[in-house]
């Protein structure tokens, strides 16, 4: 990069904040993931909307590659900057700039984290909540929707995308737009109906179309109670009937089944457990019951049953973000962990165990298998989770392969993938139709005219 534009940027956020020192760029060449690292020419790290329409406005002149980086955490290279340029870090945009209480929503910048709007909430808004991700509280909100994420509320409501209620995007061509009812109004409280919504523009995109620089986001009531029941089965085909009965209950706040070989007490089983909300005991009760009397057909065939849960392991099982799932990097005693998380049909969980299993035998791996039930069933994510040893090339690489596999498995069975890789990402595009992938281009082309936007995701080649 010309020494001229590194002053330029130094200009425009000020010296202390634009780094071309190789240790920095060492750490934002790589996410904790597999994917081999790339290393930026820069990284800047701006602190306004102003500051980011400059920096892409440079970027366009100078033809520069840049990528929008929340935490960097998502594990599938979305972040790396594949083609060098600048790496534009948005933790400085990092303020809560308005909470409507009664209207339910949050004003945020760009990189705000989760921890940051739990902890503002719970100290001053304690009857509101946002859907928090079972992810590291230093995850951002922005880049959480960006990827479609999932939380806490995502059984009931949807994707965390879904729960959006208005953005700030600065897009690829350096310019400042507004989607939604923040369009019109200075109220944060619809990012669309009933007028077209242009969300789609960005979300989803990775960065590759612009860069959020303030989001609104949806507040749902937080109640004062919270349990967590765990019913189990050693019968992975009726899994799906059985998160079926959970759903149509409409008393559970989340729906989780996962499988795993260790400890021993969960081998050749499947646990689904849900969570269940109140603000008084017997509202907590009245939920409990309902959804037990959905699943005592299971009891009285012998084919499940509920699994008393330890009063030590409760509280890790209530922990917001859950922090137990990422325990699996710890098996190999490597730190490594990755998984991928398809979109799938409910009824597709036998098949997706089974391709689970076959692929950890095939390449000698540690597993875990997790669903997520999605906006009251209509899909579920199912996450084909490995660990592996980081000083290990052997075994990172027998990961790689098995996650390749698994990439192949989700177009045979339909599915959707979930924070695809470049990989991934050109894979959908080859079997998608093709007028829907003439359109993706049409909006890349238009909102990011020099492709200078997160270069390699979205695109051919």
């Amino acid at each position: 990069m010309k020494d001229d534009t590194v002053r330029l940027l130094a200009e425009i956020v000020g010296g202390a904040y634009v780094s071309t020192w190789s240790e920095e760029r060492y750490f934002y060449a790589r996410d904790p993931g597999l994917m081999e690292p790339h290393t930026p020419d820069c990284v800047v790290i701006p602190k306004s909307t102003d500051e980011v329409q400059k920096i892409v406005t440079l970027a366009n002149r100078e033809k520069i590659p840049v990528v929008p980086m929340g935490a960097g955490l998502a594990l599938t290279g979305l972040v790396i900057p594949l083609k060098g340029g600048i790496v534009v870090d948005m933790k400085r945009m990092n303020r809560i700039l308005e909470v409507n209480e009664m209207g339910r929503y949050a004003l945020v910048e760009g990189g705000t984290s989760q921890g940051a709007l739990k902890a503002y909430l719970e100290k001053h808004y304690p009857r509101l909540r946002h859907s928090i991700p079972d992810a590291p509280p230093t995850a951002t909100i922005a880049a959480n929707v960006t990827i479609h994420g999932q939380g806490r509320l995502t059984q009931q409501y949807g994707f965390n995308s879904d729960l959006v209620s208005g953005m700030e995007v600065v897009t690829g061509a350096g310019d400042i737009c507004r989607i939604g009812s923040c369009a019109l109004s200075q109220k944060w409280f619809s990012k669309g109906a009933p007028f077209p919504d242009l969300s789609g523009l960005f979300l989803g995109w990775f960065g590759a179309t612009g860069i959020i620089t303030k989001l609104g986001v949806k507040l749902y009531p937080k109640k004062k109670l919270r349990d967590v029941e765990i019913f189990v089965t050693d019968r992975g085909e009726l899994v799906p009937e059985m998160i079926y009965e959970i759903t149509h209950t409409e008393m559970a706040e989340d729906i989780l089944a996962f499988t795993q070989p260790k400890p021993m007490m969960f081998k050749d089983n499947h646990h689904v457990s849900f969570y269940i909300t109140g603000d008084t005991d017997e509202e907590l009760e009245f939920k409990r019951k309902i959804i037990w009397h959905s699943l005592d057909p299971y009891i009285k065939s012998k084919d499940g049953g509920f699994m008393g849960i330890p009063p030590m392991m409760k509280p890790v099982l209530l922990e917001s973000p859950q922090r137990s799932a990422s325990k699996l990097a710890d098996v190999k005693r490597g730190g490594g962990f990755e998984y991928s998380g398809p979109i799938v049909m409910l009824e597709q969980y036998p098949e997706c165990t089974q391709k689970l299993k076959e692929l950890a035998a095939k390449y000698d791996l540690a597993y875990s298998g997790m669903v997520r039930v999605i906006d009251g069933g209509h899909a579920v994510m199912f996450a084909f989770a490995f660990a592996f040893n980081r000083a290990d090339e052997d075994m990172m690489e027998r990961t790689r392969k098995a996650l390749e596999e698994v990439s192949a498995f989700v177009l045979d069975i339909g599915g959707l993938y979930w924070k695809p890789t470049v990989d991934e990402q050109r894979l959908a595009i080859q079997h998608m139709d093709g007028n829907t992938w003439k359109l993706m281009e049409m909006i890349k082309a238009n909102l990011d005219p020099n492709r200078i936007m997160n270069p390699g995701n979205w695109e051919v080649g």
